[in-house]
């Protein structure tokens, strides 16, 4: 993939997973570095899987359920959000494409036996109607860039990354959320020019004085590309993973939760 892989491998990065309050199962990078366009002062999203310990899980108050701990420090920011293993797994039998795209991002921090045998798990998570979930976040996208007085590259990048992500998943049955490894595929032309201006200018790039019109047209024709694929697609309706998610959560337990 045409990613900067070494990003993974950050001691900085390497140091907020050590100091996570509960084990992790995996860590990865997700956000503007996994898409193929950070900028120099994008920050870092990172995120994952923790195991609560049986003392959270079986008190009067459970807690901790979700994590998120923001650093920031001489420059480096760092988002971190990590849901224990009960909560992501019933995510990962929703149509929910963004816990999916975190398990499977290449940039990992931090993995284990279990997140590889979760990555064979999730394949049978993946079905047609998760073409609802890219279609949903693509219109929040654009209406974050529309609304906007003076519209922005990011989110309209966000909004063509979310499209293609689901059109692409839709034909293959694969999670593919980088940008740049996408439009090898549908060789768009405009979306190498919007990623070079993200990539060369400043975290707020503006467009300025354009006319928007062109890529309101192409987020309506992809819209409907989408919509396409996902009542043509041959995945299935329904996931089928939930006895095996069942039964990787309880040996998770097991291992990693405290007597």
């Amino acid at each position: 993939m045409n990613i900067h892989l070494p990003v993974a491998s950050d001691p900085r990065l390497s140091a907020e997973v050590s100091n996570a309050p509960y084990p992790l199962i995996f860590a990865t990078i997700s956000g503007a570095h996994l898409y193929g366009f950070p900028s120099a002062d994008s920050d870092f999203d990172l995120r994952g899987v923790h195991v609560l310990p049986q003392s959270v899980l079986l008190s009067l108050e459970p807690k901790d359920d979700t994590v998120e701990k923001e650093t920031k420090k001489d420059g480096f920011e760092l988002d971190l959000v990590t849901h224990d293993a009960k909560k992501f797994f019933l995510l990962m039998l929703k149509k929910n494409g963004y816990v999916l795209e975190q398990l499977y991002s290449p940039l990992v921090v931090h993995s284990t036996p279990e997140h590889e045998e979760l990555k064979e798990i999730g394949k049978n998570c993946i079905t047609r109607f998760h073409s609802h979930h890219y279609l949903g976040f693509s219109e929040s996208q654009w209406r974050l860039f529309n609304g906007e007085e003076r519209p922005r590259v990011k989110p309209l990048l966000y909004v063509f990354r979310v499209l293609l992500t689901g059109i692409y998943l839709m034909e293959t049955g694969k999670i593919e959320a980088n940008l740049v490894e996408l439009n090898k595929q549908f060789k768009l032309a405009y979306i190498d020019e919007l990623i070079d201006r993200k990539l060369n200018g400043a975290e707020k790039a503006y467009l300025n004085n354009e006319d928007l019109s062109p890529y309101e047209r192409e987020y309506q024709r992809l819209r409907a590309d989408l919509e396409n694929a996902g009542e043509k697609s041959s995945l299935p309706d329904s996931p089928s993973a939930k006895s095996q998610l069942n039964d990787l959560l309880l040996r998770i337990r097991i291992k990693y939760g405290d007597n």
